[in-house]
C-alpha cells in the first residue's frame, strides 16, 4: 500500500503518540522496525501518519515500548481503527486541509471549549454572518470557494444533531458581539441565533464584558477534549487556516487560560440577557 499523500491531523496524531512511546522507551526507529519485521522507513511512515496502523499493531508497539498507560494505549488503538470518512472529505481538493482537520477534530471531541475575541465562534455562526466574514477577509476568492467555506462552516454544526452531542462552552468577548460585519440586520440575526443556541442543552455561552479585568494575554482558541487528557488538542484560530497544538505543556497552558477566562466571564443567564440587550441596540 503506498503512503498517504496527505494524512489528516488525527492520523498524524496517532503517529506522533507512537513516536513518543518509542522515544520514552529509548528505542530507535530501526529497533522497532526490526521488531515489526520491516524496514526503518516503515516506522517513519507510521510515525508521520502516512501509513495506517491497526489496533493490534498499536498494542504490539506499545507492549514492545513497555508502555504502562492502559488508557492511552486503548485510546490510540481506538483511533487507529477509525476507517469511516466523514462529510468533510467532500471538500478535499476544494478547501485547504486545515478546514477538514478542524471538522474532524470537532466530530471526535467529547467536549469543546472556545474563546473568541472579535468573531462569533465558527460553530455558532449563521450563514449570512459567515459569508460576510469570508468575503471581507478574503475578498479575492472566487464565489465558488466562498460558498464552499460557508457551507462547510455551517455543516460543522451537525455535531449538535447527534443523540449525545459534545458539550460546547463558548467564551465570547463583548467586542465580538458589537463588531459590525455587514449590515445591522445580519449582526442582529446572528445575535438572535446565539440566544437560540444558548437554550440547547449541550451549548453554554458566556460573555467576557469590556469591563472585565484581564489577568493575562487572552487569544482565540478552541480546546477539544479527547477520551483522555493526553490526547486533547488545541486549535489556534486563524483567518485563513487552522493550527493544532498537542504538546503536554501547550495543553496545560491553554487549560489555565480557559480557567482564567471563566473567572472573568458573566454567568450564563446574565450572558443571555447581555446578548439580547446588544441585539436590541442594533
Amino acid at each position: 500500500m503506498p503512503p498517504r499523500a496527505y494524512p489528516t491531523a488525527r492520523q498524524k496524531r496517532v503517529g506522533i503518540e507512537l513516536r513518543k512511546l518509542r522515544e520514552r522507551a529509548g528505542l530507535s526507529g530501526s529497533a522497532v522496525a526490526a521488531f515489526l519485521g520491516g524496514e526503518r522507513a516503515q516506522v517513519s511512515h507510521l510515525e508521520s501518519g502516512r501509513y495506517g496502523v491497526s489496533a493490534e499493531r498499536v498494542r504490539r508497539i506499545a507492549a514492545h515500548c513497555s508502555a504502562t498507560d492502559k488508557h492511552l494505549v486503548d485510546a490510540l488503538a481506538s483511533m487507529a481503527e477509525e476507517r469511516g470518512k466523514g462529510w468533510w472529505e467532500e471538500y478535499r481538493g476544494i478547501l485547504s486541509p486545515g478546514f477538514l482537520d478542524l471538522a474532524e477534530l470537532e466530530h471526535h471531541a467529547l467536549y469543546l471549549r472556545a474563546i473568541d475575541l472579535l468573531f462569533v465562534p465558527g460553530l455558532l455562526q449563521t450563514e449570512a454572518y459567515a459569508r460576510e466574514l469570508f468575503t471581507s477577509v478574503t475578498s479575492n476568492l472566487p464565489s465558488s470557494e466562498i460558498n464552499a467555506r460557508v457551507e462547510h462552516r455551517t455543516r460543522r454544526r451537525e455535531i449538535f444533531d447527534r443523540p449525545n452531542p459534545p458539550k460546547f462552552e463558548a467564551f465570547i468577548h463583548e467586542a465580538a458581539l458589537r463588531m459590525r460585519y455587514g449590515p445591522a440586520e445580519i449582526v442582529r440575526a446572528q445575535l438572535d441565533f446565539l440566544h437560540e443556541v444558548s437554550l440547547w442543552p449541550s451549548v453554554t455561552i458566556r460573555v467576557i464584558p469590556f469591563d472585565a479585568q484581564m489577568t493575562g494575554s487572552i487569544h482565540p482558541m478552541l480546546y477539544a477534549g479527547a477520551a483522555i487528557p493526553q490526547l486533547d488538542t488545541v486549535q489556534v484560530d486563524g483567518a485563513f487556516d487552522a493550527g493544532f497544538l498537542d504538546a503536554e505543556a501547550q495543553l496545560a497552558k491553554h487549560r489555565a487560560l480557559l480557567d482564567s477566562v471563566t473567572a472573568i466571564s458573566l454567568g450564563t443567564d446574565e450572558s443571555t440577557k447581555f446578548i439580547q440587550r446588544i441585539a436590541q441596540e442594533m
